[in-house]
């Protein structure tokens, strides 16, 4: 999904200018592209996509330490899985080599709403 935030987190400098990252911008591209495809390795089992296609995931954050933040919702707050998600997330993403740790929050605001699911993940449901 080309509107989740992707950043490396950034620290003020003693002069109050923002650093850039400690990564180098070639592994930090791939520490990347290895996070989403951890990310779509986990389902929804309600929806048959995976919750990066779904737009469940609205931020990823990855620090100079290489820890991964990770904003993310739910296609509802009731859903079952709400209180096992995050560690399935949890346990995709460390996999991923390079990673140090994950912290996943869930948020509510903004709502999903299906208008944030990508054209593969619409096909997947049949709304394509």
């Amino acid at each position: 999904m080309d509107d989740v935030s992707t950043t490396a987190e950034t620290a003020p400098a003693a002069n109050g200018v923002v650093a850039a990252s400690a990564i180098p911008a070639d592994e930090l591209a791939r520490l990347t592209d290895d996070i989403v495809s951890a990310l779509k390795t986990v389902y929804d089992p309600e929806i048959p996509a995976d919750i990066y296609e779904l737009g469940l995931v609205y931020r990823i954050d990855i620090e100079d330490d290489r820890t991964v933040k990770i904003d993310m919702t739910l296609t509802a707050p009731g859903c079952p899985v709400a209180g096992e998600m995050p560690g399935w997330v949890e346990n995709a993403v460390g996999a991923v080599e390079g990673v140090s740790g994950v912290e996943v929050n869930m948020v509510f605001d903004p709502p999903w709403t299906p208008d944030r699911m990508s054209e593969e993940a619409q096909v997947a449901v049949g709304w394509y």
